[in-house]
């Protein structure tokens, strides 16, 4: 697969845009370790290899165990994440589908046992932000660097 443009370069005012909301998110209060989750597990759904490797490099960074960013596609059967984690990962598949289950009840509920209103905002933000980076980097075929393949035993 070929990358079809670099969209940084094509419409730099509008990437800034995007991403000063990203910024706002980072300051917000939401814990950097939720925010990597999030943007892993949303990416992870739309299937956006550019953005899975970045945020599991960030979340590394930050300090995230290789266990729950293994574990993330399969949050549901696994007792390392906080019930705090659960709510998020939980909206962030509802939001992330929209269209198809239209944000249900039952996980909006879960979610304000453990958000606040302003939290609660937050996190539909960052959702919504990350679909935004995952639709551009699938579209416009952003490439995650890639090592070369060790040349395979004959």
């Amino acid at each position: 697969m070929k990358p079809r443009m670099n969209f940084y370069q094509a419409a730099p005012e509008t990437i800034k845009a995007l991403t000063a909301v990203e910024t706002q998110i980072q300051s917000s209060g939401l814990e950097q370790s939720l925010i990597e989750l999030v943007r892993t597990r949303a990416s992870q759904i739309n299937g956006c290899a550019f953005c899975i490797n970045m945020h599991t490099l960030d979340a590394r960074k930050r300090g995230e165990t290789e266990q729950r960013l293994y574990l993330l596609n399969a949050w549901r059967e696994s007792l390392v994440y906080t019930d705090r984690e659960r709510a998020a990962l939980a909206w962030t598949e509802a939001v992330t589908r929209i269209v198809e289950t239209r944000a249900p009840d039952d996980v909006y509920e879960e979610l304000r046992k453990h958000f606040s209103d302003a939290e609660a905002v937050n996190l539909t933000i960052l959702i919504g932000t990350i679909n935004a980076w995952n639709r551009l980097a699938i579209s416009f075929r952003a490439m995650p660097p890639s090592k070369a393949r060790p040349a395979s035993a004959a």
